[in-house]
């Protein structure tokens, strides 16, 4: 790692020793964004200066935070059949959980005197009536924000009269943490001549990029008969509870001239990657491209993606947070940056960015950074880049990731493939930080155990690896990570990760034995 980014690290976390988000800047993204600018803000340039105020007021909630946790409902007790039934319904369902807050389409407007679009709301669903006056302003707010980022663009558009759909996916985080997941297809709208794309977007607390889609094919099917016959389909989604890993919701829909129809949406069975697709990740770069970004990603670096489609910033972007599993980015992390808040590149702290390529040009600070082009078209994918990328991570343990991912070329593509790909980052953590179990110690009953790092990464071998891991515990994922192990109880853990720790150390002990 750079000794400047060492020091922004430091000077970064030194603003609030107490806080683990002291390097973001304070604000609300939904709050900020309508009340400075509207629907649309200023492009007014005051410099750097000024575009840090600006990311400091605007961007602190668009980092990726803690995973959501959803409470559990309280249940009275039930008996006999019924017992039986909801036994078997919680199975089934995500208990609590329903698929969408609600639905918008997004139309460009024709500025009045001018050839500029503004993007407005022309369709929600549901309505909500009866709110308060507190609460109607919230959601306005809400809105507002959310056209900013269906048609992240801008406001130069020129009418089309043709335009590839496309699908892609963003992330609001409020100011305590919850997020909210904004899935969003662009199309042409129905008519004749030339018109500007229109959005249909879904928010939703659940995070499941796949599930989605579907829906969106269903809501353009039905948009082509009539905009009427969304409402019923989406109204019985909106009843229809969430699935559980692996399970299958159905949903009735009428259409007319086809009859009643039903939908099955199933939802994955590796529920922590169900908001991935890694096809797209490694359709734009080599195996060992993948792997200088993932070295970049692990130190809590700048990284900045560029390319022509939404769709393929917004894929990537989270299939290179996904591969950091079990550990959760904490900075920073936007799919696509709108072309009106552009400046957020020249924040100090770390991100990851989704950046469209006609915008590179304002990408103009470029140190400690790493600059990846996903476009066809690319001589080098990596535009700007630091140089150590190659050598952050033990060369023995790259060999075993590239050699692990080139079994993927007999999966298939879907789960098969995004199994294939996460196991193979999921054993680098599992060799290099698999044993941390063993120095957290805990005290009495009820108190919070207590991680003995220098220990930890004393007790590895070999020292090239053990150099990487003293790096990497300084991070802000592991940070998080620790101390949400440290508030449990000592015990059995459980998740994938662990059965993964647990399976690599039954196979280590095995070895020893058959040496002896």
């Amino acid at each position: 790692m750079s000794e400047t980014v060492e020091k922004r690290r430091k000077g970064a976390r030194l603003t609030n020793p107490k806080n683990r988000w002291s390097e973001q800047p304070k604000g609300n993204i939904i709050t900020d964004v309508s009340e400075k600018h509207g629907a649309i803000p200023s492009v007014e340039d005051d410099g750097r200066q000024g575009a840090l105020k600006r990311f400091s007021a605007m961007w602190s909630s668009l980092r990726k935070g803690k995973r959501d946790r959803v409470k559990e409902p309280e249940l009275t007790e039930p008996s006999g059949m019924e017992a039986a039934e909801n036994t078997t319904r919680q199975h089934r369902y995500a208990s609590g959980q329903y698929f969408f807050e609600y639905l918008v389409v997004v139309s460009l407007k024709k500025a009045k005197d001018s050839n500029t679009y503004e993007p407005q709301i022309t369709y929600q669903f549901p309505k909500r009536d009866g709110m308060a006056r507190s609460q109607k302003e919230e959601e306005e707010k809400t809105l507002k924000a959310i056209t900013l980022f269906c048609f992240p663009e801008g406001i130069n558009w020129a009418p089309l009269t043709e335009y590839h759909s496309e699908t892609f996916s963003f992330v609001l985080t409020e100011i305590d943490g919850s997020r909210r997941n904004g899935y969003c297809r662009r199309l042409l709208p129905g008519g004749r001549g030339a018109r500007p794309p229109e959005a249909y977007c879904i928010i939703s607390t659940l995070a499941c990029f796949g599930l989605f889609s579907k829906i969106f094919d269903e809501v353009e099917k039905r948009r082509q008969i009539s905009m009427a016959m969304i409402y019923p389909f989406m109204q019985k989604l909106r009843e229809a509870p969430f699935p559980a890993p692996g399970n299958t919701v159905e949903i009735k829909s009428f259409i007319p001239e086809s009859g009643t129809e039903i939908i099955s949406l199933t939802r994955p069975l590796d529920s922590w990657l169900e908001h991935v697709n890694f096809a797209t990740l490694f359709d734009c770069l080599t195996d060992q491209q993948v792997l200088l970004v993932f070295a970049a990603a692990v130190l809590e670096r700048r990284i900045i993606f560029i390319a022509d489609e939404l769709g393929t910033l917004s894929q990537v972007i989270h299939a290179v947070a996904a591969l950091l599993y079990p550990f959760t980015w904490q900075h920073t992390f936007i799919s696509i940056v709108p072309e009106i808040l552009i400046d957020v590149v020249m924040a100090p702290t770390p991100y990851l960015l989704g950046v469209q390529k006609r915008l590179l040009d304002q990408v103009t600070d470029q140190t400690d950074l790493l600059v990846v082009d996903l476009s066809e078209d690319k001589k080098d994918p990596f535009i700007v880049s630091i140089g150590d990328e190659g050598s952050i991570l033990p060369s023995k343990l790259q060999s075993e990731i590239l050699e692990a991912l080139s079994k993927r070329q007999n999966a298939s593509v879907g789960e098969e493939l995004n199994r294939v790909v996460s196991e193979a980052f999921l054993q680098f953590f599992v060799k290099t930080v698999g044993h941390y179990a063993s120095y957290v110690k805990y005290g009495r009953a009820g108190e919070r155990g207590v991680f003995d790092k220098r220990s930890f990464y004393k007790a590895i071998e070999p020292k090239v690896t053990r150099h990487f891991v003293k790096k990497f515990i300084q991070t802000q994922m592991f940070d998080l990570f620790i101390q949400e192990v440290e508030q449990q109880q000592p015990g059995p853990q459980q998740g994938v990760f662990h059965k993964k720790i647990l399976e690599y150390q039954e196979k280590k002990k095995k070895e020893k034995t058959k040496k002896h």
